[in-house]
């Protein structure tokens, strides 16, 4: 570990700072799968790097201090996460626990297949945003793209702005949020009645997450209309 920065001990919470810059991604890595519960690290000269912060199961604290690339965060289980900039495709993808905040805007599949946790995005989302999502929550201070919560099957997903064409398009148990206009709604996506114990979940959600250009009153709430759970021919052009 000799190109890893010495880690400081202050107050009893390990300090590291791991640079992209000289360090392979599995080097980095190595490094924060090592580290205690309650370390904090800070990754810099990141430079779109991708795969960083994969597989972590321990309960630190990361921050990435610059852009990043694809699946920063993924497999995580108890990692507390912050990139400082934008990331590529991914984000989060299958993270089971612990909370990933992306300071800029994040390309296609943030969250997907996330099963628990939180991922927040302080910018925009591309396409399918929160695709195949299975509990965990997902909430988009921007605009989301063109089929974001494709076959989300449960959790939650938030958009502070507006949604794209084909939103919640074959969605099972997912609840989706949305402040802003929606282009159009995919297969089997219906527009359902608020109720305070929505409002109540979407203030919860938007403190958790900071956001406070979202009215919990006036969010439009996206649910599955439960007509194609099973494959039946009747349905074939609805697929």
């Amino acid at each position: 570990m000799d190109a890893l920065a010495t880690p400081a001990t202050v107050s009893t919470v390990t300090v590291v700072s791991l640079s992209a810059a000289e360090l392979t991604t599995r080097e980095i890595n190595a490094a924060l799968r090592a580290l205690p519960d309650g370390a904090s690290v800070t990754v810099t000269e990141p430079r779109g790097r991708h795969n960083l912060a994969v597989g972590l199961n321990s309960k630190i604290s990361v921050t990435i201090d610059g852009n990043a690339g694809y699946y920063i965060g993924g497999l995580g289980d108890g990692p507390d996460i912050t990139v400082n900039g934008f990331t590529g495709w991914g984000i989060g993808e299958n993270l089971m626990s612990g909370n990933i905040r992306v300071k800029g805007s994040v390309s296609q599949s943030a969250a997907a297949s996330a099963h628990g946790g939180m991922v927040i995005v302080e910018g925009d989302a591309s396409l399918r945003a929160g695709i195949s999502l299975k509990g965990a929550t997902l909430a988009i201070a921007g605009d989301a793209g063109n089929l974001t919560g494709f076959m989300a099957q449960a959790g939650v997903i938030l958009i502070g702005g507006d949604a794209g064409e084909a939103l919640g398009d074959s969605l099972y148990e997912a609840t989706i949020y949305v402040a802003g206009g929606i282009a159009s709604l995919g297969a089997d996506a219906t527009m359902t009645e608020l109720t305070e114990d929505d409002v109540t979940a979407v203030k919860t959600l938007c403190d958790k997450a900071g956001f406070d250009h979202v009215d919990p009153q006036n969010v439009t709430r996206v649910t599955s209309a439960r007509e194609l759970y099973h494959f039946t021919t009747h349905h074939a052009s609805s697929y």
